[in-house]
């Protein structure tokens, strides 16, 4: 009775020990998702009450977010390489708890110096986590058709947290107060630790290959310089010694790291893992996605609150459209395609769809009316990411090998970080140049008139420069990706289930 048992399940209910309580587990591994990509958002609509509360200048009031945005960044390789050495499950449990002690200070924060020093903390256990949350969905789920609902779901869940991330960064600022948008990761880190320990098995890793230490140097350093420099050119203009310096710095660093990568025994970045042609399809998904999507969350949120008033929740509020298209095409309809019709149309599908919304969104003005102009674009973008994140997920990480799954996983966070960073510093230095220069050439505009106008100027600037990331990132995926559905090799599904 027991071996027909086991001859009829599926391969993962046999080799697999969390098998049985994959779904349970999902549920655990999107929470933990959620918070991190959560607390990119969350904090940004609280802002203005934590700078009043703590009196700190507007130029200190973007380390709040840098300093988080740095740190994750330029932490996440070898966050995924710890993870692939020691175990996922640990890494996660040990990541979990950093994130949630480093929430509590940073909800407590007396000054600006000991706010902004929790947020870089919070980034350093962020980048143990996202990795481990996304190469142990990888190894939890290696039916073909259940990875793809499983992805689907994850997709969605990294897709709408930003958004999700506003909202509730907007009621909990209105209702209780600017801390409660970090303590409330207390509540969400006591549930995902309880399920981390209780649900997930831990897996002895037989092969322990050196870290790699003079490639976490090169690659943590580079990757600081660069999203420090992106950063700092918001505020001080890409003109700045420092600016151009640490670009620079950047270059020879990342440079150094890929002829390190090629000599080094135990690497960091297998540079096998970017050889494939659908994992460099995925990657670039990622990165020009997440450059283009920062032009939706900064500009609108702008544009909503300023030109067209809305509260801070209204703001949040406004969002929801894209939010709920994005969970249903990724959850649902991502998922049953993903097995039948494959990467190479969904992503530039996705993408493309993308680069329309964003065109929609160069239509506003002073007197747009939302349901008109921007809740069309917002319905549409939620549909775009959708097609691109769950397949880009999923393609990022299949046939990876078992003891590389941490560091591919790392290797979405990291380019889907940095493409956010550069993003925000890239299109806020264009549309801050746009503004200038139609207030320089409409001098005859009352005064008022010309603020208002110069900034809706700057946000349409910015989603035409958004929507051309959109269109170079479909024709590249396209050519990238391979035709069909990606097949998980039988030896890789028994590898990943160990």
């Amino acid at each position: 009775m027991t071996s027909t048992l086991l001859e009829k399940a599926p391969t993962g209910a046999v080799s697999n020990p969390d098998y049985a309580r994959r779904w349970w587990i999902l549920a655990i591994l999107g929470l933990a998702q959620l918070m991190i990509v959560l607390d990119a958002t969350v904090v940004n609509i609280a802002l203005p009450t934590a700078q009043t509360d703590l009196a700190f200048s507007d130029n200190a009031r973007q380390w709040i977010v840098t300093a988080y945005a740095l740190s994750f960044g330029s932490l996440l390789l070898i966050g995924g390489r710890i993870a692939d050495v020691f175990g996922r499950k640990w890494t996660l449990v040990v990541g979990i708890a950093g994130f949630a002690l480093a929430s509590a200070v940073g909800g407590a924060a007396a000054n600006f110096g000991m706010l902004v020093t929790a947020r870089a903390v919070q980034g350093v256990f962020a980048a143990l986590l996202a990795p481990a949350v996304l190469s142990l969905l990888t190894t939890t789920f290696t039916e073909p058709k259940e990875r793809a609902k499983a992805f689907g779901i994850f997709g969605a869940i990294a897709g709408s947290g930003a958004s999700v991330g506003l909202l509730l960064g907007g009621f909990l600022t209105e209702y209780a107060s600017w801390r409660w948008t970090l303590y409330v990761n207390l509540i969400l880190c006591a549930v995902a630790l309880i399920g981390s320990v209780t649900l997930l098995h831990h897996t002895k890793t037989t092969d322990r290959p050196k870290l790699d230490i003079p490639g976490t140097v090169l690659v943590s350093g580079g990757l600081f310089a660069l999203v420090f420099g992106f950063s700092h050119a918001e505020t001080a203009g890409w003109a700045s010694g420092v600016t151009i310096a640490m670009l620079v710095i950047a270059a020879v660093l990342l440079i150094g790291f890929v002829g390190w990568q090629t000599r080094t025994a135990h690497p960091l970045l297998p540079l096998r893992i970017l050889r494939d042609r659908d994992r460099a399809g995925a990657y670039t998904a990622m990165f020009l996605s997440s450059v283009g999507m920062f032009a939706v969350f900064l500009f609108l949120t702008y544009y909503l609150q300023a030109s067209l008033h809305y509260s801070a929740v209204m703001t949040g509020v406004a969002f929801l459209p894209m939010t709920g298209a994005l969970v249903v095409v990724a959850g649902v309809v991502s998922a049953v395609l993903v097995t039948r019709v494959g990467g190479r149309i969904l992503i530039p599908t996705g993408l493309a769809l993308s680069a329309v919304a964003m065109y929609l969104l160069t239509t506003i003005g002073l007197d747009t009316a939302y349901q008109a102009h921007v809740m069309p674009a917002l319905l549409l973008m939620g549909v775009g990411l959708g097609l691109v994140f769950a397949p880009s997920f999923s393609l990022a990480t299949v046939n990876v090998d078992a003891h590389d799954s941490g560091v591919a996983s790392a290797t979405v966070n990291t380019v889907q970080q940095v493409g956010g960073s550069i993003g925000t510093a890239l299109l806020n230095t264009i549309a801050s140049t746009a503004a200038a220069t139609y207030v320089a050439s409409h001098l005859s505009q009352p005064a008022a008139l010309l603020r208002a106008n110069a900034a809706v100027h700057s946000y349409i600037t910015a989603f035409w420069w958004a929507a051309g990331v959109f269109a170079v990132a479909a024709v590249l995926t396209a050519v990238l990706l391979r035709s069909g559905v990606a097949q998980t090799s039988a030896a890789n599904e028994s590898v990943h289930a160990l």
